[in-house]
């Protein structure tokens, strides 16, 4: 039915090309193309004895525009999904508007020397690709992604209004290693040392780097330490959903995992300013990359669960109301069925079920866009059927 490209051959990554290998009616064929082809290529001899989608690979620089526009006007997909890095966005974007193909990612782009989470920079491309009468689906992860798709649902089926929107994002997973990064370090570690905000009667509000400390206990996981940082869907959410008046996003972090990033920041690790060494210009956070565990390789070694969801105050009919809806996924059984981690595949799941609502009419709009500007009920659906299925709480404990 359709032809599909991926940019990126990370953990995420995996997660799409398997769950689009289990849609063979859908993703008749797929591209994956990377950097480094051999691991395209080693995706595709593991996975083409096992289904009907026909795979190829190819080599692609996704900084080289020019690159990336021959790519795909060769393959000629019906789309694109992007799950390479931040960085790459709107060299992406841009190669997706010169040859008029859909495109999904999974997180807003960043500048490279900048910690910057916006969507302005995206938000840019609205009208180019309004005109090319093609669809960019902006944010098609777990958070943002998933959690914009939850708003939609409870502002669709409970809500005349809602007022306060707490996101909460738990990993109780436990890998072994005294310090690792459950998604790409360098993008992990930007974020979670950046300073936290939320979006309060309209206006951000921003705090230093985990000023702010709750505790939740969280179904199938427990009590843990959540704190709060600034995160991208916070911008769209505001103003997507009817009558916010206060939104924000917490993470939980274990002692040890602050503890290790507290003194990586004391002797400067974290920092993105490159830095004379031997005679090369190196970025300090990126050489922390290079030495520290791969997120693919951690699967077989992590045990434990995510929960990952969001909680509502508002109104309907006039009353008070509350709602929590939420997913809790299984590390281990992830890595059974997937050969990654709860944290990859709570990403490429949703990944592939956004680009399966762009290719089966379910979501049509053209132009660019965050996902809770859609009908949610399809994409709710699809995620109950490809492994993250909901669950939901019309009296949840709160957040103060």
């Amino acid at each position: 039915m359709s032809r599909a490209m991926i940019i990126g051959a990370g953990g995420v990554a995996g997660v799409v090309i398997n769950k689009c290998c289990q849609n063979s009616d859908v993703f008749t064929e797929i591209m994956i193309a990377s950097r480094t082809k051999a691991k395209c290529d080693a995706f595709k001899e593991k996975l083409q004895p096992t289904t009907k989608t026909v795979i190829t690979t190819a080599q692609v620089d996704a900084d080289n525009v020019e690159e990336l526009t021959a790519l795909i006007k060769s393959y000629n997909p019906e789309i694109v999904i992007n799950v390479a890095l931040p960085y790459q966005d709107l060299h992406i974007m841009d190669a997706c508007l010169e040859c008029k193909v859909d495109y999904v990612d999974t997180a807003n782009y960043e500048p490279e020397d900048t910690a910057k989470f916006e969507y302005k920079w995206q938000w840019a491309y609205r009208e180019r690709f309004e005109k090319a009468g093609i669809t960019a689906l902006l944010g098609s992860g777990f958070d943002p992604g998933i959690t914009g798709v939850f708003c939609a649902y409870a502002q669709k089926h409970y809500f005349d209004e809602i007022n306060y929107i707490d996101i909460l994002d738990c990993n109780g997973g436990d890998h072994g290693y005294p310090f690792a990064t459950n998604f790409n370090p360098e993008i992990n570690i930007r974020e979670v040392s950046a300073k936290g905000s939320y979006i309060q009667d309209g206006k951000w509000v921003e705090t230093e780097p985990m000023e702010i400390k709750r505790v939740y206990n969280f179904d199938q996981v427990g009590e843990k330490d959540m704190y709060l940082l600034h995160h991208e869907e916070l911008e769209s959410l505001a103003l997507n959903i009817k009558g916010i008046k206060r939104i924000r996003f917490f993470m939980t972090f274990g002692q040890s995992y602050l503890t290790h990033l507290k003194c990586l920041e004391d002797v400067g690790m974290t920092s993105i300013e490159p830095i004379d060494f031997e005679g090369k210009k190196i970025v300090p956070l990126q050489f922390l990359k290079a030495v520290l565990p791969d997120p693919a390789s951690l699967g077989p070694r992590t045990k434990g669960k995510t929960n990952i969801g969001c909680i509502f105050q508002g109104k309907k009919d006039g009353k008070e109301k509350t709602y929590y809806i939420y997913n809790v996924c299984d590390h281990q059984e992830c890595y059974k069925e997937v050969g990654s981690q709860a944290i990859s595949y709570t990403t490429g799941v949703p990944a592939m079920c956004g680009a399966l609502m762009l290719l089966t009419g379910k979501w049509t709009t053209k132009g660019v866009h965050t996902v809770e500007e859609f009908d949610p009920d399809p994409y709710l659906d699809a995620l109950d059927k490809y492994g993250l299925p909901r669950s939901e709480s019309h009296s949840p404990a709160l957040v103060d």
